[in-house]
């Protein structure tokens, strides 16, 4: 037994906590560089704006319909992200950290009625944190998920869907639209829709090779998810990533090789140090820049370029190297660039491939050089030992002209009460 629990409009509601204002009020947290609404309080969704659509198109909303817009505040939603899982690990045996916003509780072996225990985690998080959450609980992790989709869509439920009983879980299934569910993205719906699959419950019941032949084992077991076979156990821990992209847009358009050389070389360090923190070396770096889409008076330009490592490596000189190799290839003068970023792929764990006789041999005392250079940067902050290509702060930094304090991390940015 499961239970998914997910905070409502996760970071609207972290910059509500500490700026009452808001509440009542249409607002929409922004992306890196101020770009997409990537967050929409109840009345901005109202408004009709979507997730992800650019700031620029919502800028009339804000005379209009006084819009309030933020941007992303990470430290103080990854502090508040750690209370609310802190507080929900006191009330479960178990539990998978899904997302910043969302985890998964193991409720196997706890006695009595649990929808109540549900109402109890929202009241507990509402009062030690101060952020609403919906719950789901079902017997499988994907009738979870939808079962916090409906507690979220129908208010009358109290923030609570409990989906044990077999006959409520096929009346949500029969009003969920195929698309809503765990797992099924927006090109998987559309051909399940033209199979005339265009409801969860349809999808439950849909022949199960079938699916397997023409997607995958994994909308397979969707299905079977649905139908109330569990497929999908709890994980402690996520699995690791196959492939670490980092990348952003740029607060000012750039134009010379050396601001883009040096952003890439920050977007390579902190790959890099990605890449440690889950034990694994890369053997193939992509870079890619581009214009703006939305820049209809300049020169449309985008180019990406994939460099083969010689050995595979998780050392940031060897991966600022490779990047910056192939940034000099696909660079050209002119166009305004709006994006850079690049790409780690083909993984190996350490002592688990098969090394290249004619390669040449790797650095010396490599990982112990970059471990110790992480444990300063861990103890000392962010960038305190970088690549000499790597200016204080270049690559790292963004525009966030409507950024709130960061109200739980930093001292001088404490809220401050006037009694």
């Amino acid at each position: 037994m499961f239970a998914l629990v997910d905070c409502n409009n996760f970071y609207v509601s972290c910059e509500r906590l500490f700026r009452p204002e808001l509440h009542g009020q249409p607002v929409v947290v922004l992306s890196n560089n101020d770009g997409c609404a990537v967050s929409r309080s109840n009345e901005a969704k109202a408004l009709g704006i979507k997730m992800g659509e650019p700031y620029f198109k919502l800028r009339d909303l804000v005379d209009r319909h006084g819009l309030i817009a933020c941007s992303s505040n990470y430290a103080l939603y990854a502090d508040l992200s750690g209370r609310v899982m802190r507080t929900l690990r006191t009330m479960a045996p178990r539990i998978e950290v899904y997302s910043i916003d969302e985890g998964f509780l193991d409720l196997q072996g706890i006695q009595g009625d649990l929808e109540p225990l549900g109402r109890e985690m929202r009241s507990r998080v509402l009062r030690e944190v101060g952020i609403p959450v919906g719950v789901g609980i079902a017997p499988t992790k994907t009738l979870a998920k939808l079962a916090n989709w409906g507690a979220k869509k129908w208010p009358a439920t109290g923030g609570v869907v409990d989906l044990r009983d077999p006959a409520r879980q096929r009346r949500l299934l029969a009003l969920a639209e195929v698309g809503e569910v765990w797992g099924i993205g927006r090109k998987i719906s559309s051909r399940l829709n033209t199979m005339g699959v265009s409801t969860a419950l349809q999808l439950a019941e849909f022949d199960r090779k079938t699916l397997r032949r023409m997607f995958n084992v994994n909308v397979e077991r969707t299905a079977r998810e649905l139908a109330g076979e569990a497929c999908f156990a709890l994980e402690e821990g996520p699995e690791p990533k196959q492939m670490i992209a980092c990348t952003r847009s740029f607060g000012e358009r750039k134009h010379t090789l050396q601001e883009l050389q040096e952003a890439v070389a920050g977007y390579a360090t902190r790959a890099s140090e990605k890449l440690r923190g889950q034990r694994h070396l890369c053997q193939a770096i992509q870079v890619f820049i581009r214009s703006s889409p939305f820049d209809q008076r300049g020169e449309a330009y985008s180019r990406a370029m994939c460099v083969a490592l010689p050995f595979p490596s998780a050392d940031t000189r060897d991966l600022v190297a490779a990047a910056l190799s192939g940034l000099r290839s696909i660079y050209r003068p002119g166009p305004a660039y709006a994006k850079a970023g690049v790409i780690l792929m083909d993984f190996v764990e350490p002592g688990r491939f098969t090394p290249d006789l004619f390669a040449p041999a790797p650095r010396p005392d490599s990982e112990r050089l970059m471990a110790a250079i992480d444990a300063i940067n861990a103890k000392q902050g962010k960038g305190t030992i970088r690549p000499a290509r790597l200016a204080p702060d270049q690559g790292f930094s963004m525009k966030r002209e409507r950024l709130s304090p960061r109200f739980t991390t930093s001292w001088s940015e404490l809220l401050r009460v006037k009694c």
